[in-house]
C-alpha cells in the first residue's frame, strides 16, 4: 500500500483521531494506523470477565474539551455523559466518612474544622483564578524557546502575556505557586484537617509517581481541575458505555469525514528520505507514504523504537533515554456480585456514595508513605504496603456494563514502582490481592463479592497501550517536561525532530488526560505549515 496520502497518523488513540478529524475537515486525505484491533488507545471499553465490560484504562470523564466534543459532533454520534451525585467519598479508619461536592462540602468540612470551612470559598476562588488562565493556555502552541530553559520565558512571550493580562499581582502569585510548589505546601497553607487535604491532594498523585510534597505536584493537582461535565466546571462524570463511547463516537466522525482507519496495523518504523519523514512501514511490510506524519505515540516510544536511530542526533538520543515516564499506577477492573458495604456508610443497597469517586487514603502523610514505600523498595519488591485506591463503580451510573443486580468497579491504585524487582509478571497477582484487601479493610464484604478481575501493572499498561512505564500522561508532568519543554526543548510547537514529523499525543502540550487538545493543537500547526484552512483556532 504505497499510494501517497496527505497525512498519516501513527496511533488511533483519542488525540490521533482528533488530529485526523481536523485535518480531514480541511480537505486532507488522512489515514490512521492503529496497532490494536480497536481504536481509542487507553480510552476503550472492553469485556474483562464474562458478561462484564468496563473502561479498561482511562475510566472517568471531565477533561474532554467541549470545543473538541462539539467540533467532532460526539453528542450526535451517541455520546452521553452523566454526572456523579457528588465528587468524592472518603471512608476513614475510625468509621467516619467525608464527602465532597454536591452541595455537601462546607458542612462536611466544618465537621472537622470550622476554620477550614471558612477558608473553603477562598481556596475555590484562588483555584478558579488559576484555572481560568490555564483554560486559556491549554489551547496555545507554546513558543519554541531557544537555548534557555525557563518557565518565565514562556510566561513572558507576547501571546501568553495577553492571556495573563487580566490577572492582578495576587493572581500571578497564585499561578506561580501552583506551577512551582508542591500540592502539600499549598494545601497545608489553606487547611488544617486531614480529610479535605486528602480528597483534594488525591489529584496531585494521580498518575504521578511522587510524594504530594514533591515540588511541582501542585500543577498535577491543577491539571485535573480544568475540565467540566455538561457545562459544569470542575465536575466529573461517566460516559454511558464507558470511555470507549467517546472514542467510538470520534471514529464515527472520522469515517464520516472520509478518513481511512486501519486496525491491527502496528508501525515498525517511519520512512526517512533526505532527512525528511515521508511515511511509515507497518509490521507486515506495507509502506504508507504521506506528505506529513503525525505521531500520537509516547515520545519515548516514538524516538526509541519507531524513528531509525541514525536520523537522530546524539543529544536527542540521550534526552529520549532520560525522558521521565512511569506513573506508579496499578489499574484493576473488578466484577462484583454486590455493592461494597462500607463500615462508614453501611449497606450494599445503592446509595449516592456508590456513585461517587470512593477514595481509600485518609491523609497526605498516608500518600507520602505510599510513595516512599514503592520508591525505596525497602519492604517489598516495589509497592506501597498501604496503597492509595480510588474506586469508581461505573455500573451504578450505567447499567450497560454488568448483568442485572451485579456491578463493575474500576480500581485506580497508587503507588507502585514502574520497575519492580523480579519483574511485574512475578508480582501482579500479589499486588492485585493487596488492592482488593485494601478496599476490604473499609468495606468488609468486598473481597467475598469479587467474581473476577483484570489486573494491569505498569508493564501491562505499556504492553497493551504503549504507556511506557505505565505512564498515563505519556511523560511525567514536571516543570522540566511542560510547556516549552514538552516533550523536549525545540519540539514544544508540535513539530518533531525531523521535517515532516509532527507530535499530536499526550506527550505534547497540554499533556495527558482525555482532552483531545494535543490533537487539536497539532492539527492547527500542521494546517498552518500546509497553508490549509479551516484551522482550529
Amino acid at each position: 500500500m504505497a499510494d501517497a496520502i496527505d497525512a498519516l497518523i501513527l496511533g488511533g488513540g483519542h488525540n490521533g483521531l482528533v488530529c485526523a478529524a481536523y485535518l480531514a475537515a480541511a480537505g486532507l486525505k488522512v489515514r490512521v494506523l492503529e496497532r490494536r484491533h480497536i481504536v481509542g488507545g487507553a480510552a476503550v471499553t472492553e469485556e474483562f470477565h464474562p458478561g462484564f465490560r468496563n473502561s479498561v484504562a482511562s475510566y472517568t470523564v471531565s477533561l474532554l474539551n467541549p470545543k473538541v466534543a462539539a467540533d467532532l459532533r460526539l453528542r450526535e454520534h451517541g455520546l452521553r455523559v452523566v454526572e456523579r451525585p457528588y465528587s468524592n467519598f472518603l471512608p476513614l479508619p475510625d468509621g467516619r466518612a467525608f464527602r465532597l461536592g454536591g452541595g455537601l462540602s462546607e458542612g462536611e468540612i466544618a465537621k472537622w474544622s470550622p476554620r477550614d470551612a471558612e477558608r473553603w470559598n477562598g481556596y475555590l476562588e484562588m483555584i478558579d483564578r488559576v484555572v481560568a488562565v490555564l483554560k486559556q493556555l491549554i489551547h496555545l502552541t507554546p513558543p519554541n524557546v531557544g537555548d534557555r530553559i525557563a518557565f518565565a520565558d514562556w510566561l513572558q512571550s507576547y501571546t501568553v502575556a495577553k492571556k495573563l493580562a487580566p490577572l492582578d499581582l495576587r493572581g500571578r502569585r497564585d499561578l506561580l505557586d501552583i506551577f512551582t510548589k508542591s500540592a502539600g505546601e499549598v494545601l497545608d497553607h489553606w487547611f488544617e484537617s486531614d480529610p479535605i487535604k486528602a480528597v483534594l491532594g488525591w489529584d496531585s498523585v494521580v498518575g504521578n509517581f511522587a510524594s504530594p510534597y514533591t515540588p511541582g505536584s501542585a500543577y498535577v493537582l491543577l491539571h485535573h481541575l480544568f475540565g467540566e461535565v455538561n457545562g459544569k466546571p470542575g465536575t466529573w462524570g461517566h460516559a454511558i458505555g464507558g470511555m470507549g463511547a467517546i472514542t467510538q463516537a470520534m471514529r464515527k466522525e472520522c469515517e464520516a469525514r472520509g478518513i481511512e482507519i486501519l486496525t491491527d496495523a502496528a508501525v515498525d518504523h517511519v520512512l526517512v528520505e533526505n532527512g525528511r519523514v515521508v511515511g511509515a512501514v507497518t509490521a507486515d511490510g506495507r509502506e504508507h507514504r504521506a506528505r506529513i506524519v503525525a505521531s500520537n505515540l509516547n515520545p519515548k516510544l516514538l524516538y526509541r523504537d519507531i524513528v531509525p536511530q541514525q536520523h537522530l542526533d546524539a543529544d536527542l538520543r540521550d534526552r529520549v533515554a532520560t525522558y521521565r515516564c512511569g506513573s506508579g499506577t496499578f489499574r484493576m477492573n473488578v466484577a462484583l456480585a454486590e455493592l461494597p458495604d462500607f463500615t462508614a456508610a453501611p449497606g450494599s443497597n445503592l446509595q449516592p456514595h456508590h456513585q461517587s469517586g470512593i477514595l481509600i487514603g485518609p491523609s497526605l502523610q498516608y500518600f507520602e508513605q505510599a510513595y516512599f514505600d514503592a520508591k525505596s523498595k525497602e519492604h517489598n519488591a516495589g509497592w506501597a504496603r498501604k496503597p492509595i485506591v480510588e474506586v469508581v463503580i461505573s455500573s451504578t451510573l450505567d447499567d450497560t456494563l454488568a448483568p442485572k443486580g451485579q456491578h463493575v468497579a474500576s480500581l485506580f491504585c497508587q503507588q507502585v514502582h514502574p520497575d519492580v524487582d523480579g519483574g511485574w509478571d512475578m508480582h501482579r497477582d500479589t499486588v492485585a490481592r493487596l488492592m482488593i484487601d485494601t478496599v476490604n479493610d473499609y468495606a468488609p464484604n468486598f473481597r467475598a463479592s469479587v467474581l473476577g478481575y483484570e489486573a494491569l501493572s505498569p508493564l501491562d499498561l505499556e504492553r497493551r497501550f504503549g504507556l511506557i512505564g505505565g505512564d498515563i500522561f505519556h511523560g511525567a508532568l514536571g516543570p522540566d517536561q511542560m510547556f516549552t519543554t514538552r516533550p523536549f526543548l525545540g519540539q514544544a510547537n508540535y513539530r518533531g525532530a525531523l521535517d515532516g514529523l509532527y507530535l499530536c499525543g499526550s506527550g505534547s502540550h497540554p499533556g495527558g488526560g482525555v482532552t483531545g487538545l494535543p490533537g487539536r493543537n497539532a492539527a492547527r500547526e500542521i494546517l498552518r505549515d500546509l497553508h490549509k484552512r479551516p484551522r482550529p483556532d
